[in-house]
């Protein structure tokens, strides 16, 4: 529930939602986090902010409950506090995409400025402080443990100008998706969380033309482009509030199982199932993503190509794991039905077949025309209809086949 209180009633363990102030009063970059230590509520105190907006879902309230730990009959009768913890992530409520993707809209973009702010604050070769990133973690696993589809999905649409920052907030959210498929504890999924925001920290040493350039890279260029982890790892050490799990992706996010990634050419059980976990979920992001020397492509067919790579590139196993985090048709992918329509998978259905679902149709293959869009649970009863293979958009000429999936929530331009 969301309650306006005086900053005066701020403690520790409050989720703060909004700052009843301007973005320029606001010592944050953030504009919801989770009040985690004493450092940033005097923060606050110390800033004209005079009210704030708490989520009493997602943190502390204001009254403290109390509960009688000795007979009522004595007169000393003692009281304790009940104190109320932040929703574990098993305990976070499923909902449906179209719910979700309002809310994913707004961490994003609120994710992107984050990110952007952070690494900016790296290129310019100040200390990074990664303790002010765990409430967008926190975010963005709440996002994910509600429905892992929208803020993925609308991660991997990224513009050139923004790639950089989008792959870290997409890595982040991927991470947090595999580390629930393998059963990982609740903190061990914010660490891997806050390694996938941090792993490609070190593109920040790289310059600008480098990075955004559209053709292919010299054996110079190439060379500076692989000594990234090593420069985002010395920037971690140097930072505030980065554990051993984000110190270790970001060096070694780029190895192989077969011993010929870099910086440090380890193989198998050399590396670490983070780093194994890390190494996945940055590719599938990567290959998935417009660059500015390549289109991405299809999700489907990014896991295909993946598991083609998986013996020497990847850990099967976390592989494995990785695709029934998100399916083996993940949302956005284009996919030809057995009646011959075309639609695009919107949702993944917790406990169901990965073969099974949901899916908007929108055309058909034999007239070849679009048809009035229709979304059908494969996983319903009654329905014969069924996935036969991926599809291209460009054989059929289709454009701009996300803003079916999208929803209402946003309006592609």
């Amino acid at each position: 529930m969301l309650k306006k209180i005086n900053v005066k009633q701020l403690r520790i363990g409050m989720y703060i939602q909004e700052l009843c102030s301007s973005w320029m009063d606001s010592p944050f970059w953030q504009k919801s986090f989770m009040l985690e230590n004493q450092a940033s509520l005097d923060k606050v105190n110390g800033s004209k902010i005079q009210e704030v907006w708490i989520d009493t879902n997602k943190g502390l309230d204001t009254v403290i409950d109390r509960i009688v730990i000795d007979t009522p009959s004595k007169p000393e009768e003692k009281l304790v506090p009940v104190v109320k913890i932040p929703m574990l992530f098993k305990d976070i409520p499923p909902v449906s995409m179209d719910e979700e993707m309002v809310r994913a809209v707004n961490i994003v973009d609120n994710s992107k400025q984050a990110v952007f702010s952070m690494f900016n604050e790296a290129r310019m070769g100040n200390a990074v402080d990664a303790e002010k990133a765990m409430p967008l973690v926190e975010e963005i696993a709440s996002s994910v443990m509600r429905n892992p589809g929208a803020l993925i999905g609308l991660a991997r649409l990224k513009t050139a100008d923004d790639y950089t920052y989008m792959h870290s907030v997409a890595v982040c959210a991927l991470m947090i998706a595999l580390s629930r498929q393998l059963g990982l504890d609740d903190d061990k999924t914010r660490e891997a969380g806050l390694a996938g925001l941090l792993h490609d920290i070190g593109k920040m040493a790289v310059d600008l033309d480098i990075l955004n350039k559209p053709g292919k890279l010299t054996d110079a260029e190439f060379v500076s482009v692989k000594e990234h982890p090593a420069a985002g790892h010395r920037m971690l050490l140097e930072a505030n509030g980065v554990g051993e799990i984000a110190l270790d992706v970001c060096l070694h996010h780029h190895e192989k199982m077969d011993g010929s990634g870099y910086p440090d050419r380890l193989s198998g059980d050399q590396i670490s199932l983070y780093a194994r976990m890390g190494a996945v979920c940055d590719v599938y992001d990567a290959i998935t993503s417009n660059r500015p020397y390549k289109q991405g492509w299809c999700p489907a067919e990014s896991l295909r190509k993946m598991s083609e790579w998986s013996k020497g590139h990847f850990d099967e196993a976390v592989f494995q794991a990785f695709v029934m985090s998100i399916g083996i048709y993940p949302v956005g992918t284009l996919v030809r039905l057995q009646s011959g329509r075309l639609g695009v998978v919107i949702e993944q259905q917790v406990g169901k077949s990965l073969m099974s679902p949901k899916v908007r149709v929108f055309f058909s293959t034999k007239s070849s025309t679009y048809i009035t869009p229709e979304l059908l649970d494969l996983a319903g009863p009654g329905l014969q209809d069924k996935i036969v293979m991926r599809e291209d958009a460009n054989k059929w000429d289709l454009k701009d086949i996300n803003r079916f999936w999208l929803g209402d929530a946003v309006n592609p331009t």
